[in-house]
């Protein structure tokens, strides 16, 4: 059976083209429409397998419009369209199409978008299988086990964040009893770790006296309806209740998905998801629990029978566990050298742990210095491609006349200076993983070469007479806005949204302080075994700064910062600041200030310079043995003239003859 393709296009010549070279590819092509109102006529005849929809349409609905529908029933579409606005190229990226197509396009171009999207298609789908088969499992298996409430909740909790997103997660029986509070949750406090939250710890935490919390609870209404929240309002005809409120004041929470579950017995079960992240729940959330219904009820049947009053005290049983997965040097294994817990960052994480087993392309966000070449490791150190090369390329440091040759490759005598033949990038990560960094900064016309090879999976290496195929997968990193690259013209809308078929945003560190001092400890542990120097601690002060500062450099700032400290401390006492952070504060860093980082780097540079100057002078220019530097500032001999090196501080320097 031929596969079946809907045009939804208002310009009659490009749809008329279009279904001539369908026709002629072996597509069946299900009908054109000019409007999203005549697809909708079409859909309820014969459903496609995919659309080609044009963004712009005749009509009320354009195809951003229709593509939500679409999605919904979970039919695949590619976008087609000129240049567009970004407004318009964000509300296109979250309908999440399978391609993008640019006008004018070439038959070829048409041809491959099609089999990537239909591929893509057919992953999604058996992935989408294969995650509910497993959390089918997870539930059936729950609801046997021999386990308290405790422990069956926290199970529950653990393989349903795999299919919903959660920052706490709560469950309660239903009607309330003022009497006695019945709800309880887990705080997610780390990437496997989580906090029990019971009625003594919620008195707690918000300071609440117990009578205050019965009044909360009789004036908190007991329903049977689904309901989401978002952006301080309920998208049901379900009103916030105070207990609700409560939990998203005392957690900062922004959103909520509630989702009863009827028991045998005529009662109900509330399960509630929180996020600290707006706009986090969607219908697709809904329409997946409702999918478990069967197993989910008979999990929770399990879980009112158990006892809630064990001894059992689940969360050291999980720190315990946490800390068997941790590393000597503070973290998990498979996201090794990524430190910290703020929400942000496990989201991230999460996607890396989802996309990794498989090779789709990744798109990596987030300003400079926030971790994007430590995730590209990650998704390479996770997927079947980890016993493969692992190929770095900064775009922006290689020349645009060598690009194409650092790229693909060249043969002999290519060009001038080609003395023999070479392996580009792409070539170098066969079975691999290439990880291009600063996409943002490659010349268009690379572009244009880039698409090619990722659509066709070969490269012509320069002077070559013939393609090679090479099997390689793509994880691409920016900290630009690509969206506005694209609305400006200077990166390709079809390039963008190949790359970015599972995009990963990384939160800058002014957004995660909560990190900071677990980061600074990790960093300065990592220096003081390098500079050979016991580490004895960051001072109260030195701390302070460093979590009150805005850091627009973000890690790569902190860890500079933190060498530095190092390099002058003595060995035997803490970690000071030994200059002052440049406009530390709580707000966003203004671009003054970004621009200002590079003198603050210099100066950092040049008072470590200085100082090892004087250290030298007083040794007479010494570097090792005793009495020497090396000695005096407690670290090797080669590390001290390593640093001398990078600072360029030579023996005229010391005034010495």
């Amino acid at each position: 059976m031929s596969t079946r393709i809907l045009i939804v296009e208002d310009e009659f010549v490009v749809a008329n083209s279009l279904r001539i070279l369908l026709r002629q590819a072996g597509y069946h092509v299900s009908g054109i429409a000019t409007s999203a109102e005549e697809a909708y006529a079409i859909l309820q005849k014969d459903k496609p397998h995919l659309v080609l929809l044009d963004i712009r349409l005749n009509g009320s609905e354009s195809g951003i419009d229709l593509a939500r529908k679409l999605k919904a029933e979970h039919i695949a579409f590619v976008y087609l369209s000129a240049n567009s606005s970004q407004k318009v190229l964000e509300e296109a990226k979250k309908t999440e199409p399978y391609g993008f197509l640019v006008k004018p396009f070439r038959e070829k171009d048409l041809l491959v978008a099609l089999d990537i999207a239909l591929y893509l298609h057919k992953n999604r789908l058996e992935s989408k299988l294969r995650q509910e088969a497993l959390l089918e499992r997870q539930l059936l298996e729950i609801s046997q086990n021999a386990l308290n409430a405790k422990q069956t909740f926290l199970q529950i909790a653990r393989a349903i964040r795999t299919v919903i997103p959660f920052d706490l997660i709560v469950c309660g029986t239903r009607p309330f009893t003022a009497s006695r509070f019945g709800d309880y949750g887990y705080l997610r406090v780390g990437l496997d770790d989580y906090q029990f939250i019971g009625r003594d710890e919620l008195l707690t935490i918000s300071g609440l006296k117990s009578d205050a919390l019965s009044n909360i609870i009789e004036n908190s209404h007991t329903d049977t309806h689904v309901a989401t929240y978002n952006n301080n309002a309920t998208t049901d005809v379900v009103h916030l209740t105070p207990l609700q409120k409560l939990w998203l004041t005392i957690y900062n929470l922004e959103s909520y998905l509630v989702f009863p579950v009827a028991l045998s017995d005529g009662s109900w079960v509330h399960y509630t998801f929180y996020s600290r992240r707006r706009e986090m729940y969607t219908q697709s959330h809904l329409a997946m629990l409702t999918g478990f219904i069967s197993s989910l009820t008979k999990a929770t049947e399990k879980l009112v029978q158990s006892d809630l009053s064990s001894t059992y005290t689940t969360r050291l049983s999980v720190d315990r566990k946490h800390d068997r997965a941790q590393d000597s040097q503070g973290s998990v294994p498979k996201f090794k050298g990524i430190i910290g817990n703020h929400p942000l960052l496990l989201a991230a994480l999460d996607l890396v742990t989802q996309v990794a087993p498989y090779n789709t392309s990744v798109l990596i966000l987030g300003e400079s210095g926030t971790g994007k070449e430590s995730i590209a490791q990650a998704i390479h150190s996770l997927s079947v491609r980890k016993t493969g090369p692992f190929i770095k390329v900064n775009c922006a440091a290689i020349p645009a006349a060598l690009i194409e040759s650092e790229l693909f490759g060249h043969e002999k005598g290519a060009f001038t200076g080609a003395i023999e033949k070479r392996k580009g990038k792409f070539e170098q990560s066969h079975e691999g993983t290439l990880f291009l960094d600063e996409i943002g900064e490659m010349p268009l016309d690379m572009q244009v070469r880039l698409l090619r090879v990722l659509q066709e999976k070969e490269i012509d290496p320069v002077g070559g007479k013939s393609p090679k195929k090479v099997d390689v997968r793509v994880v691409a990193a920016t900290n630009r806005n690509l969206e506005r690259e694209v609305a400006e013209g200077r990166f390709r809308l079809d390039l963008y949204y190949r790359l970015n078929v599972f995009p990963i945003t990384l939160p800058p560190l002014r957004e995660r302080k909560s990190d900071i001092q677990a980061l600074s400890v990790y960093v300065a542990n990592r220096f003081c075994k390098e500079f050979s120097k016991d580490f004895n601690g960051i001072s109260a002060g030195m701390m302070d700064e460093l979590e009150g500062y805005t850091w627009p450099g973000n890690i790569r700032e902190l860890e500079n910062v933190l060498e530095r400290s190092v390099i002058l401390n003595d060995g035997q006492s803490e970690l000071e600041l030994k200059q002052s952070l440049l406009g530390t504060t709580d707000k966003v860093p203004s671009k003054v200030a970004i621009e200002t980082l590079g003198d603050v780097r210099r100066i950092q540079r040049e008072t470590e310079r200085e100082y090892l100057i004087s250290v030298l002078k007083n040794t007479k220019g010494l570097i090792r043995g005793a009495n020497g530097a090396a000695e005096l500032l407690h670290i090797k001999p080669t590390t001290l003239e390593a640093r001398l090196a990078k600072l360029g501080i030579q023996r005229e320097d010391l005034g010495i003859g």
